[in-house]
């Protein structure tokens, strides 16, 4: 299958298993919630998927290509690209340079994100650790996006953020996959909020899949999230 897909995969470190056997498929200009309580594996997966954590056993592929696990360069080399948790910004560069040192192979220029991210064009030369949490998240995000990913995974856009704000950005994920054709993963705590811009949704407990379905129909009766949360 084009996009991202898993067979049995399992995630962990050393002989722990984190998550359990895991299917999934994420198709080409589409976005995946991928929701569930603290502590669900949702992280592990998100690294194993991108090679920081080597697989303890199945595969992973993007557009049919088999990834090597615990191969960062690998994943990173067919299209796999991870926004993590922390943002990882080079806090001393200007917002131009860590669009710029991102940039590698794919020839985008780092002025191409200032259509998704308006907000970052007054704050072009600025050092990235003098922008807001905000324009923090949206400088993360628009480096992943300027290596043309195939695949972006995005791990908690909304940590440390003000509900408004994640409110504000979360729409541009939806804008992402449609006009990019980028598979994209979001893990996202907002379960409302993210919804309403993923075309489908995971509930990952315990490391294991508790529920997925269409978002759209999953918002419409929250109920099934909240016992899928509560692991029934």
């Amino acid at each position: 299958m084009s996009g991202l897909s898993c067979r049995g995969l399992v995630g962990g470190y050393g002989s722990v298993k984190v998550v359990q056997p895991l299917d999934m498929d994420v198709a080409p200009g589409t976005v995946m919630a991928l929701l569930g309580p603290n502590g669900a594996g949702k992280t592990t997966l998100m690294n194993t998927f991108a090679g920081l954590l080597p697989s303890l056993d199945g595969e992973v592929r993007v557009d049919g290509e088999v990834i090597r696990p615990g191969r960062p360069r690998d994943a990173s080399l067919a299209g796999l690209v991870l926004v993590p948790d922390d943002r990882a910004l080079f806090k001393d560069l200007t917002v131009r340079e860590n669009l710029q040192v991102a940039v590698h192979h794919s020839g985008e220029e780092p002025e191409a994100m200032l259509e998704l991210f308006p907000g970052l064009e007054k704050r072009w030369t600025v050092r990235a650790g003098d922008l807001s949490g905000g324009e923090q998240q949206m400088l993360a995000v628009a480096r992943g996006l300027v290596q043309k990913p195939r695949v972006l995974l995005i791990d908690e856009m909304s940590m440390g953020l003000a509900p408004i704000i994640v409110r504000d950005l979360l729409p541009v994920v939806g804008r992402i996959a449609e006009e990019t054709g980028a598979a994209v993963v979001l893990v996202e705590q907002h379960v409302g909020l993210a919804l309403e811009v993923a075309d489908e949704a995971t509930v990952l407990v315990h490391g294991e899949v508790k529920l997925h379905g269409s978002a759209a129909e999953l918002a419409a009766d929250m109920s099934i999230l909240e016992n899928a949360y509560m692991g029934a």
